[in-house]
């Protein structure tokens, strides 16, 4: 049930607590007023003071048809008409009794008892009115039903409402699940064509290498040699390959533990050399984990923009600034480097190599995280690489 027909629900159930503690109230005022004295008078107060109590401990009992629940709304209903007998003026309290019954009971159960509590309340009132008034004969079976049709016919269209936005969330996790799935086999797919074209085609030269040295190792032991030499060659392109599948799949400074901070100071240490000395800042405290894939955008960035520091700037000093903001996370990349103009084409694209490093890798990876990239920089003047993402990324 969504939030908003709970709470319609709850209001009109104090609406209706109320009416028939206003009417109580009203029956036995009206009752007192004019027969103070009666025999009855004693037993209307005592069932007055029962029903009352009784009535109120409804809502500690929830909604539900449990034993509890049923044995409460027959002690109330059995109280109301006993009160009745005595003073048919309390016939009025038939109406939020209605609503009880309704709400406690399914419709073929809940109907029955409207209809007696409608025949009583009608007898009741009939003995006031002291003869067939057709007033008191059609109108309060006319009430009865319309309370009873509009209260069963809101309940199934809740039902319904229920039963689609079930279906609507069902639907909505199994289409997240299908496209997790769709994502998992597109990257295995992506894996298998770079495993292919890089590891297993260099396996299969090896092999082939290796075989061809070992044909012509007594008889020509310089082309033996040679093949072995281009074997030796392929293997150590091969195991780059593979160094950088397990880089790009899980960074090792991240996998290491100590979160983000950490792993961009073990960055800075790596890139440090006599020439570029590299800084890390930190300003603000997170105010909850960083998920992980922005961690991991956000080391990649720093690797990718100390990469571009290092191979076209220049640069003698490079600063890592990590900012903790409310909403969102921004890494700066500072340098004394020898600048660029960033509206140029070629300068955009500065760093692009095979590696994927250069500010379209960048800009891609922020995008997917729905982040943004400001890049401010001037012949001669350095560059400022500014990276953020939001907390809760797309």
């Amino acid at each position: 049930m969504a939030v908003a027909e709970r709470d319609d629900t709850r209001v009109l159930a104090v609406v209706m607590h109320t009416a028939f503690f206003v009417l109580l109230f009203a029956s036995a005022a009206r009752y007192l007023a004019r027969h103070a004295d009666g025999p009855h008078t004693p037993w209307v107060i005592a069932l007055s003071a029962l029903l009352a109590g009784l009535y109120a401990l409804g809502p500690a009992l929830g909604v539900r048809p449990t034993p509890r629940r049923l044995t409460w709304l027959g002690l109330v209903v059995a109280a109301w008409a006993l009160l009745v007998v005595l003073a048919p003026s309390f016939a009025w309290c038939a109406v939020p009794l209605f609503y009880t019954g309704l709400r406690t009971l399914p419709p073929r159960a809940a109907v029955p008892l409207v209809a007696v509590l409608t025949a009583l309340a009608v007898a009741a009132q009939l003995r006031l009115a002291g003869w067939a008034d057709p007033n008191v004969l059609l109108a309060p079976p006319a009430v009865a039903a319309v309370a009873t049709t509009v209260f069963v016919v809101m309940q199934r269209q809740a039902g319904r409402q229920d039963a689609l936005i079930a279906d609507l969330v069902r639907t909505r996790r199994d289409l997240a699940a299908t496209e997790r799935r769709e994502g998992t086999l597109a990257e295995r797919e992506r894996l298998a064509r770079e495993i292919h074209d890089t590891l297993a085609q260099g396996l299969s030269s090896q092999r082939m290498l290796l075989q061809a040295a070992d044909r012509l190792w007594d008889t020509a032991p310089g082309t033996a040699r040679d093949h072995v030499r281009t074997a030796a060659a392929t293997a150590e392109r091969g195991l780059a390959e593979a160094r950088r599948f397990v880089h790009d799949l899980t960074p090792a400074d991240l996998a290491g533990g100590g979160g983000l901070h950490r792993a961009l100071h073990a960055v800075a240490e790596r890139e440090t050399t006599p020439a570029l000395t590299v800084r890390v800042h930190t300003e603000g405290s997170p105010p909850r984990p960083l998920p992980a894939p922005v961690e991991s955008a956000l080391l990649r960035i720093a690797q990718g923009a100390l990469a571009n520091v290092r191979e076209h700037a220049a640069a003698t000093t490079a600063t890592l600034t990590l900012t903790c903001l409310d909403d969102q996370i921004v890494l700066d990349v500072t340098d004394d480097g020898r600048g660029f103009d960033p509206r140029t084409p070629a300068a955009s694209a500065a760093g692009a190599g095979e590696r994927g490093h250069g500010l379209p890798a960048i800009r891609a990876r922020l995008r997917q995280l729905g982040g943004t990239l400001t890049v401010e920089s001037a012949p001669g003047e350095g560059t400022a690489l500014s990276a953020a993402i939001p907390w809760e990324p797309r």
